[in-house]
């Protein structure tokens, strides 16, 4: 049974010397292209204040469905896995659930 609680995603992206302003530009795209989703709850973007190059996304989804379909889409295909990997050192990504009733 599939899990139908929200599902956000934490990627820690560690970006090659020079290659920042190149893969900021190219998320910009792929975060208007995200939030029109209609299974995107957020999607924000964060700059490490300690390491330029390293980059923090926090997203999400409706489900863990809604974020196989994002990474399916042909923008992230061709934008995040086509243009920006290569621009990587490194790439963390954890799927939680967000556990609202310990609030």
């Amino acid at each position: 049974m599939e899990n139908q609680s929200p599902v956000h995603v934490f990627a820690t992206w560690k970006v090659k010397e020079g290659q920042i302003e190149n893969v900021l530009n190219l998320l910009k795209t792929v975060h208007d292209e995200s939030v029109q989703e209609k299974e995107n709850l957020f999607y924000t973007i964060h700059q490490s204040n300690s390491d330029l190059n390293t980059v923090l996304l926090f997203e999400g989804y409706t489900s863990e469905a809604a974020v196989t379909t994002h990474r399916n889409s042909s923008y992230f295909q061709e934008i995040v896995l086509g243009q920006i990997v290569p621009l990587l050192e490194s790439r963390d990504i954890v799927l939680a659930t967000p556990l609202d009733y310990l609030k």
